[in-house]
């Protein structure tokens, strides 16, 4: 049922934009602009959120939570209302606000050709395409500034707190043997690797393997992975999950292991790629992305889609 609520979700949006909005919002589903993606400030293709009306607002959230699991949808709230808490702290300098997020359209939903949609703005971008009853919902970007805001040295609100922690409690369940071979850097990069780039990059192996992991560790690298492909509602993250080679799986961590202070992890495997680092800011300032090698943006369901035109 999930292809079926991301298609009326984005018929309900697209019901209540006008002639212009619709203009401005619908692009063609081939072409550069749906591997165009960024996770820094400024505008977008499409329509910004900010210049709807309630009900227009409203359906375009409802994108969102279509694709997104409850726990998910609520840290892209949250991320996107830390747009005013950010803007607050820096007093207005760079104009920032919750409604600076952009919605488009690539196709018509629910057409026989696949059709897709992103909304995007500062950090946070979730890309979906839908092909032949399939979704394909990567990269997956949330990130947080200031991830996390404190009281008294107690936390009042942290967005990506399971990101850090489920790593954390990987670090601690493999040991001090185990950590010596993940560990592989003592200064973190000082952003993702693979930044925005369209398509994953060649990014070396490191770290410790899966299969060098004994039962409790192994768990707990699963656990976080898992936790990654639930960010997508029930079924879709189910079939993420499934499609895992789990015996072939990295992880590296780079950076200092104390809290407070910058590091870096990365989860790795023949189509999978997880990153996270929290460097910048006097380390909150955290930045997440899920990718896949072969299927970000969809294209791996577009080139069987055209494969199979092609046959038939």
């Amino acid at each position: 049922m999930v292809p079926h609520e991301i298609t009326e979700a984005a018929r309900g949006f697209l019901a209540l934009l006008d002639e212009g909005q619709r203009e401005t919002a619908v692009r063609a589903v081939d072409g550069d602009l749906r591997r165009r993606w960024a996770y820094t400030p400024g505008q977008r293709p499409g329509v910004p959120l900010g210049g709807l009306r309630r009900d227009q607002r409203k359906a375009a959230h409802r994108l969102l939570s279509s694709v997104l699991s409850p726990h998910a949808y609520a840290q892209a709230a949250a991320v996107m209302a830390l747009e005013d808490v950010l803007d607050d702290r820096e007093g207005g300098r760079r104009d920032r606000h919750q409604g600076d997020y952009w919605a488009v359209l690539f196709g018509e939903p629910g057409d026989d050709a696949p059709w897709g949609w992103r909304v995007e703005g500062h950090h946070l971008s979730v890309s979906v395409v839908v092909a032949d009853g399939r979704v394909s919902a990567t990269p997956l970007f949330l990130g947080a500034n200031p991830a996390r805001t404190a009281y008294l040295g107690r936390t009042v609100l942290h967005p990506l707190r399971l990101e850090e922690e489920l790593a954390r409690e990987l670090l601690e369940r493999m040991g001090r043997a185990g950590r010596r071979h993940a560990i592989v850097a003592d200064t973190p990069p000082s952003d993702l690797y693979t930044r925005n780039a369209p398509r994953v990059r060649d990014v070396e192996p490191r770290g410790v393997t899966s299969a060098q992991l004994d039962r409790g560790a192994r768990e707990a690298l699963l656990a976080l992975v898992r936790y990654y492909c639930d960010r997508l509602r029930g079924d879709l993250a189910d079939e993420e999950f499934a499609a895992l080679d789990q015996d072939r799986l990295h992880f590296s961590w780079e950076g200092s292991t104390e809290r407070g202070e910058g590091h870096y992890y990365r989860v790795q495997g023949p189509e999978l790629l997880i990153e996270y680092d929290n460097t910048a800011n006097g380390a909150n300032h955290a930045h997440t992305v899920w990718r896949r090698r072969s299927g970000d943006f969809g294209e791996d369901l577009l080139a069987a889609h055209r494969a199979s035109v092609e046959h038939g």
